[in-house]
């Protein structure tokens, strides 16, 4: 199959990747990766998923929700819920799985290739479903941390797994832009930049 022939769509669960980038020390660049599976074929859709606390005066994760779906991507969120554990301890949960699961059935007859940044194998049922329909599904997600961020019975089922690690030269954010947008963040400026969201990958204040 050509590259151009090939129509590919990105699900991205956001609270995963960052927890799988975070752990390997960089940060995605979203607008490469956006680029990167551009020039892999036709890509018809690319989703990024996330929950956000909605009485916070201010989400961290606000900016590069904003700069995304000004830029190619097609944003889901939903209120995360907060409860309290059998500890006492006060949890936030925000499971995104079910709308990445009727998003990617939807789209499955639409698309030839889906790409899932996601090492849940919550996951497993759902590229069994989408290969059943004639669809190549790629896993991206991490071996290479400890423990592995990737479900074994997710990875067995793909049709290709990739380690997010492989992809860190073409969707990894500069260090030095990091830099950069810390410094500008603790000097005063005269006006507001917007440079820092187009390039983060955070989903939580640094």
């Amino acid at each position: 199959m050509s590259s151009q022939s090939n129509r590919i769509a990105l699900f991205i669960d956001g609270a995963n990747l960052y927890a799988t980038c975070r752990a390997l020390g960089f940060d995605v660049d979203y607008k490469r990766l956006l680029k990167e599976f551009e020039g892999r074929g036709t890509l018809v859709r690319a989703f990024y998923y996330t929950a956000i606390i909605e009485d916070q005066e201010f989400s961290s994760i606000r900016p590069l929700i904003d700069w995304l779906d000004y830029n190619g991507y097609s944003v889901v969120t939903k209120a995360a819920k907060e409860y309290v554990d059998a500890s006492g301890r006060r949890k936030v949960k925000g499971n995104m799985d079910i709308e990445i699961a009727v998003d990617a059935m939807e789209l499955a007859n639409h698309v030839d290739q889906i790409v899932l940044f996601s090492g849940d194998g919550d996951f497993r049922s759902l590229v069994e479903a989408v290969q059943r329909r004639g669809v190549h599904v790629t896993v991206v997600s991490s071996l290479s941390v400890k423990p592995a961020m990737i479900a074994d019975e997710l990875r067995r089922q793909a049709d290709i797994f990739t380690d997010v690690l492989e992809l860190r030269s073409k969707i990894g954010r500069d260090p030095a832009e990091r830099q950069v947008s810390r410094e500008q963040r603790q000097t005063p400026a005269r006006r507001p930049t917007a440079m820092a969201p187009h390039v983060s990958g955070q989903e939580s204040a640094d």
